[in-house]
């Protein structure tokens, strides 16, 4: 399992108190998965959110980006054949294919950026069909 994870203070909507709330990604049994789960330090009033797709909500996604950074994934090696990458694109996330081949031109070039998660989720669908590629802090 890949994880990444955020810890985030705010103020309770119920008392004013103070409330902790731990958001994060990861990546289980095959898919994304997205969470929030928090409590009032000062009240009995919590939450807990959870949901899976090819898309995390992009509040939780601004969470981790600043916490962490964006993660950058390139192209390791010369891609033989197009369409493997351009299936492994479309499956990943859901795109058409003109989206598709917008990212893998981005992919032989600069790379494409995200969230940790989301990198080495795509990564593992472009492994699986033998494209060599890297993961990296994009500082």
């Amino acid at each position: 399992m890949i994880t990444q994870g955020v810890l985030v203070t705010g103020r309770c909507s119920a008392c004013g108190g103070t409330t902790t709330c731990d958001v994060g990604q990861f990546f289980d049994r095959g898919m994304l998965r997205w969470g929030a789960e928090g409590q009032c330090a000062d009240c009995p009033n919590g939450w807990c959110e959870q949901d899976s797709g090819p898309v995390t909500p992009e509040h939780i996604r601004q969470l981790l980006l600043q916490e962490h950074g964006p993660a950058r994934l390139r192209l390791s090696g010369d891609v033989l054949r197009l369409v493997p990458l351009l299936q492994a694109l479309r499956t990943a996330q859901e795109l058409t294919l003109v989206e598709a081949k917008a990212q893998a031109a981005e992919l032989g070039t600069t790379g494409l950026t995200g969230t940790l998660v989301e990198m080495e989720i795509l990564a593992t669908h472009l492994r699986r069909r033998a494209i060599t590629v890297t993961v990296e802090a994009a500082a």
